[in-house]
């Protein structure tokens, strides 16, 4: 997989504020590149040092075989959720009865973290035409690790 996809997905999933989430999908709209597998696949392979647990399925599934962890972030962070969190996830491999509230918890990003991903966005579609020249402000854009810079 591209290096620059791989980091532009990262960066995404590190401006999602605690207690939101966005699927697979969603994050593959906002890049305007790949598509939910391709996302997962960044994820699942270079995700742990991003907050993994607010990129979900759109279903509201938690990432497969982390519901545990990811259910502690989601009660920490405040995160809506239905069905029965109090129930632990079955051992015989079935889903948790519990999902993230997605109408509730999807991120909705304001006019600021639009600009910032449109320029993540910016530097995939420029980085596969190498005879343009990257925007100044894409280039030496940065996301903070807490992600939105505060």
């Amino acid at each position: 997989m591209r290096e620059q996809y791989v980091e532009a997905v990262l960066a995404v999933a590190e401006l999602i504020p605690p207690g939101h989430v966005l699927s697979y999908g969603d994050i593959a709209a906002l890049l305007e590149s790949g598509g939910p597998r391709q996302v997962g696949a960044v994820m699942s392979a270079h995700g742990s040092a991003v907050p993994w647990w607010r990129v979900i399925r759109a279903s509201g599934a938690a990432p497969v075989c982390h519901e545990g962890r990811a259910l502690a972030h989601y009660v920490q962070e405040q995160t809506a959720l239905r069905g029965d969190t109090t129930a632990p996830a079955p051992s015989s491999g079935r889903a948790p009865s519990w999902r993230v509230d997605v109408r509730l918890a999807r991120w909705n990003p304001g006019d600021a973290e639009l600009d910032l991903l449109d320029a993540i966005a910016a530097r995939l579609t420029h980085d596969d035409a190498p005879h343009h020249q990257v925007p100044a402000a894409a280039e030496s854009m940065s996301v903070p690790r807490d992600g939105l810079g505060t």
